[in-house]
């Protein structure tokens, strides 16, 4: 049954005040574990290693960042929403397993909106279209032209079946009227070395992920899936300027909590992270890897909630249009 934003906030526990970090019985008494859905290296694991930090600082205690990759986010929010959601075990909720697998998937194994709370959200990364450097193409109309003279021969590697990357590829060759060999890998950090290597001939993927290669000369970015160019990389075209209109795909990362946590508890760990991601050093650290940081309301419970409603319904939508599910 399809959630409005309005049923969804209703649903959230109210936070306390931001003094209430000492109001949940002690609560955090130990080390606090971050599952990462997805392999070591990609930018939901990077982005949770930049907050872990701040967010234990401000916690005072250690956190843990765990990757448990699989099924494009799905094998580790399956498991997530069993456990007992007494604060000590957090997921970070990103495209995957939070809006591409409920809408591409006939059952995930989980309710994205109704087994997990949250807490905020974090950032957005814009995707890119990158290839290799011994791919013959200088810019993403030639990359186009190439992929339509060779139906199913270029390769294009993404984070996984079911990842934001996946339905970023499905929705690339749907608008440019071609066929691409989508192949998947644990996280897009694995993608890099194929794509060094040359054994696949793009990716859609974060530019955290793909800028470093782009400024060592390993391989090319022909263009961003955002509304506008980024600061890091202002010689990069949008795919709108590139000449693939209505492209724009970008990886979210906030951080959930299996559903109906101790409303003391989800206020702790909700006061902690707004602060860890409002540090300069944490704001810096995102910025300079390629993310939007979210917005002061975006980094709390409702505002990711409501987040999350919008971006479930347009995630269902692009998934209508590339093909990948039957209906809204």
């Amino acid at each position: 049954m399809a959630i409005s934003r309005r049923s969804a906030l209703s649903l959230l526990p109210p936070l306390l005040a931001a003094p209430g970090l000492g109001r949940a019985a002690g609560f955090p008494e130990r080390a606090i574990r971050i599952v990462v859905p997805y392999a070591a290296g990609g930018n939901s694991d990077v982005v949770t290693r930049i907050l872990a930090v701040p967010f234990g600082e401000v916690l005072g205690q250690a956190v843990v960042v765990e990757n448990r990759p699989g099924a494009g986010g799905s094998v580790a929010a399956t498991q997530m929403a069993r456990i007992r959601p007494d604060g000590y075990n957090l997921m970070i909720g990103s495209n995957g397993p939070m809006t591409v697998n409920p809408a591409i998937q006939p059952n995930p194994g989980y309710d994205a909106l109704r087994d997990f709370a949250p807490i905020g959200l974090i950032c957005r990364t814009a995707l890119t279209v990158t290839v290799k450097q011994g791919l013959p193409v200088r810019s993403l109309a030639e990359f186009v032209a190439l992929a339509r003279q060779r139906p199913g021969q270029v390769t294009v590697g993404t984070s996984g079946v079911g990842s934001i990357g996946h339905l970023g590829l499905a929705s690339f060759a749907a608008l440019i009227g071609a066929t691409l060999q989508h192949v998947p890998y644990p996280s897009g950090g694995q993608i890099l070395p194929d794509l060094v290597a040359g054994n696949v001939d793009a990716a859609i993927t974060e530019i955290s992920t793909a800028l470093p290669l782009h400024r060592a000369g390993q391989a090319r970015i022909l263009a961003l899936g955002s509304t506008t160019r980024s600061e890091l990389a202002a010689d990069i075209p949008t795919a709108e300027e590139a000449g693939v209109a209505g492209w724009r795909e970008a990886a979210f990362v906030g951080l959930v909590i299996p559903a109906n946590p101790p409303p003391e508890v989800q206020a702790v760990l909700a006061s902690a992270f707004a602060a860890a991601v409002a540090r300069p050093e944490t704001r810096r650290r995102l910025i300079d890897s390629g993310s939007e940081v979210a917005s002061t309301a975006e980094a709390t419970p409702a505002g990711f909630s409501g987040f999350l409603v919008d971006e479930t319904a347009r995630t269902r939508a692009a998934a209508v249009r590339a093909g990948l599910r039957n209906s809204p």
